[in-house]
C-alpha cells in the first residue's frame, strides 16, 4: 500500500464500513462512486483478501476486514489527536498538567515521568501537588487535578489506572541489627518484628491487600506503629520501634539498610491515574507513551520474574 495514500484509504474504508454502501460513502467523501470502489478493490487485490463482501442487500465487512476497519479507526483517531496536540503546542495553548502524587511514590518515577512529558511536549508546564492517595483521588474527582502517580491498587472504576512501575518490597532495618548480617530474611522468622506500616487510612484498599498477603503466608500482621510518610517510617525503624516493608528503590537514611525477603515475591506497584472523563489534551499521548515503556521494560525482564505474586502496595 502506498504511503502517500495510506491515510486516505483508511478514511475510505471507515466510510464504507459505517455506511454499508459505496454510494453513500462516496457522497460523504465527496468522491465519485466508481473511483471509491476501484481504490478499495485495488487495495483488496494488493493485500490478498476482501475487506468487504458486496451483495444485493448492501456491503458487509468480512471477518478479516473487521481487523482492518478497527485499525483504520484507531489510526485515524490517533492521527487527529496528534495534529490537535501539535497545533496546541505550536500555539502555546496546552494547559499546565496538574499532576498529583503520593510521598510513597519513588522520586525517580516522578523524574522519569517529567522527562517523558517534556520530551513529548517541549515547553509545556507540569504543576505538582503532593498528598496521601485518598486526598489526591478526591482532587481528581473535583477536577482540581488532571492526573496522578499513586501506589496501587486503585479499585474504583471511575478511574483509569495504568500500571507504570513495579519493584520488590524489602525489609528496612538498622545497620547494626544482627539481621543485617544475613543476605536475605525469612518472612516467618521476622514477622513479629515487622511493626511499622503506612497508616491504613491513607489508602484502605492497599492496607487490606497487605493484610491478605500476610494471611496467605500464614502470618498475622502486627500493626504497632503507623506512619504518614516514608520519612516517618525510616525514623521509626532507626529509633528501634521495629522493622518495616519499603520499596527496594527507596533511598535510605544513614544508619539504615535493607534486605530482600526470602520465599515471597511482594512488589511495590505504581500507577498513572486519571478520571475516566478527564479531558486534558495530553492524556492520550501520556498513556500511550507510558504503556510502551512498561511493555519495553517487561521485555527486558527474565521470563520467570515478569509476573511475580504481586503485593499492590508501596511501603
Amino acid at each position: 500500500m502506498s504511503d502517500s495514500l495510506e491515510f486516505r484509504l483508511l478514511k475510505y474504508i471507515v466510510a464504507v464500513a459505517e455506511t454499508s454502501n459505496f454510494t453513500r460513502a462516496a457522497e460523504r467523501l465527496f468522491l465519485a462512486q466508481p473511483s471509491l470502489s476501484k481504490q478499495i478493490r485495488d487495495l483488496e487485490e494488493e493485500i490478498g483478501f476482501a475487506i468487504f463482501d458486496r451483495g444485493r442487500d448492501g456491503v458487509r465487512v468480512t471477518l478479516a476486514g473487521e481487523m482492518i476497519v478497527a485499525y483504520a479507526k484507531e489510526t485515524l483517531r490517533v492521527r487527529d489527536e496528534l495534529v490537535a496536540m501539535a497545533r496546541a503546542v505550536y500555539l502555546g495553548d496546552v494547559p499546565p498538567l496538574r499532576l498529583g502524587f503520593s510521598s510513597f511514590v519513588s522520586g525517580h518515577i516522578l523524574q522519569s515521568f517529567r522527562e517523558t512529558y517534556c520530551g513529548i511536549f517541549p515547553g509545556c508546564e507540569i504543576k505538582l501537588t503532593g498528598g496521601d492517595p485518598a486526598q489526591v483521588l478526591q482532587r481528581i474527582n473535583q477536577r482540581a487535578l488532571d492526573c496522578a502517580i499513586l501506589p496501587m491498587p486503585i479499585e474504583n472504576d471511575i478511574y483509569n489506572a495504568q500500571q507504570i512501575s513495579q519493584s520488590p518490597l524489602v525489609i528496612c532495618l538498622r545497620g547494626d541489627d544482627p539481621l543485617a548480617q544475613q543476605s536475605q530474611l525469612d518472612i516467618h522468622e521476622i514477622a513479629d518484628r515487622i511493626k511499622i506500616f503506612r497508616d491504613p487510612e491513607l489508602q484502605p484498599s492497599a492496607h487490606s491487600r497487605l493484610v491478605e498477603m500476610f494471611a496467605e503466608v500464614g502470618i498475622a500482621m502486627n500493626l504497632a506503629c503507623s506512619a504518614n510518610t516514608p520519612a516517618d517510617i525510616q525514623w521509626m525503624v532507626k529509633s528501634g520501634y521495629g522493622l518495616a516493608l519499603i520499596d527496594q528503590v527507596a533511598p535510605l537514611d544513614p544508619g539504615l539498610t535493607s534486605r530482600p525477603i526470602a520465599g515471597v515475591n511482594w512488589t511495590a506497584d505504581t500507577a498513572f491515574v486519571h478520571h475516566n472523563r478527564a479531558d486534558h489534551i495530553a492524556l492520550p499521548f501520556i498513556e500511550r507513551s507510558l504503556a510502551q515503556r512498561w511493555r519495553d521494560g517487561n521485555k527486558k525482564k527474565r521470563p520467570e520474574i515478569i509476573r511475580p505474586e504481586q503485593l499492590k502496595l508501596l511501603a
